[in-house]
């Protein structure tokens, strides 16, 4: 089951839900208003210490800017 972020529309009120169903009507906890964008979310991923980092990583290291490698993407 999935954790989705969503911010009302109505109040601004950012929060997180689970999603079992898709076609469930997501209710903000604050005003119950029904007009919610769903957020861009960053999760946590581990990191093979036993601990976890926040982000995407890239391996390579081939000092090509944000993805890693000559795309040209800046």
């Amino acid at each position: 089951m999935p954790i989705y972020e969503y911010i009302c529309e109505d109040c601004q009120t950012e929060f997180e839900k689970i999603v079992i169903n898709k076609q469930q009507e997501i209710t903000c906890p604050r005003c119950a208003g029904t007009k919610n964008k769903l957020q861009l979310s960053v999760f946590a991923t581990a990191n093979g210490s036993g601990g976890s980092s926040k982000g995407p990583s890239f391996s390579g290291g081939g000092g090509g800017g944000c993805c890693g490698g000559g795309c040209g993407c800046h």
